[in-house]
This record gives C-alpha cells, sequence and structure tokens, in this order.
C-alpha cells in the first residue's frame, strides 16, 4: 500500500467517527499495526516487540480498526445490478441475471532465471494464469493473478 492510499484510509476511518486517537497511539498507528498483522501474518508477540506495546494494547487496536473497516463495507463494497431481463446489448443478452462476464488469460511475465520453471506453460512460453471478471460497462471489478 502506498502512502497516499493510507492516508485516505487513515482519514476515512477517522472522519467516519469510528476511529480516534486514543491516548499515544495515534490513528496511524492503529492502522499500521493492523495492516502488517495482516500483510505479514505475523503473532501478537513479535507486533509487541516491533511496536513497543503491550499484547492486550496490539490486540484491542487490532479489533478496533478491524471493527471500523468492516463498519465500511456499505460505503467501500459497491453491488452490481445485474443484466436485466429485456437487455437487448448483443455482447450482454445471453447473460441474462448475470452481474459480470468472467474470463481467464495468459500473460506474458519477465521473471528471474530461477523462477522461471514456476512459469512455464505448457507451450513452453513464461506466462501466468490471470482471471479477470468484469462489469456491464467493461471495468474490471475482479482480477487474480497466479
Amino acid at each position: 500500500m502506498d502512502r497516499r492510499t493510507f492516508a485516505v484510509l487513515c482519514e476515512l476511518l477517522r472522519n467516519t467517527g469510528r476511529l480516534k486517537n486514543d491516548g499515544l497511539v495515534s490513528v496511524e498507528e492503529q492502522v499500521c499495526i493492523f495492516l502488517h498483522i495482516l500483510a505479514h501474518h505475523v503473532k501478537n508477540r513479535t507486533i509487541r516487540n516491533r511496536f513497543y506495546h503491550s499484547g492486550e494494547t496490539i490486540s484491542r487496536y487490532f479489533n478496533s480498526v478491524l471493527s471500523a473497516v468492516l463498519q465500511l463495507h456499505n460505503s467501500l463494497l459497491v453491488s452490481q445490478d445485474p443484466v436485466p431481463e429485456n437487455c437487448t446489448d448483443e455482447r450482454w443478452k445471453r447473460f441474462k441475471t448475470c452481474l459480470w462476464a468472467l474470463d481467464g488469460t495468459y500473460i506474458k511475465v519477465h521473471v528471474p532465471e530461477v523462477s522461471k520453471p514456476r512459469f512455464r506453460t505448457i507451450k513452453g512460453e513464461i506466462a501466468t494464469n490471470v482471471l479477470g471478471a468484469c462489469s456491464r460497462d467493461m471495468l474490471f471489478t475482479f482480477v487474480f493473478p497466479g
């Protein structure tokens, strides 16, 4: 996550009133603890030593940020409308009541020499398989590389 995205997330959690500075720990540090645990899958003991807080404090802030993020689901996740039954668009009329179009493809990649066997396809190319879903307005809503 880049700095701008981190700042936007902190500001969003702060402005909605779901997260506040608590004593000596700022919202930014609370979110940093939360993201560090999620990104690196580390134990409470490791975070406790890294951020110089007690295990109980780490656990409390993790749970408060998790609760705040989960409460944002209505504003962050927008559900798509399914393709209507009376759709006349040639591209979408066969997908009545579907939300997205889903397809997978191979994309050529440049990887270090030691990793090439892992990315070699049955045709001998160095590529990775990518699954994508797009909405009716041709915007990607989900991409799963690998």
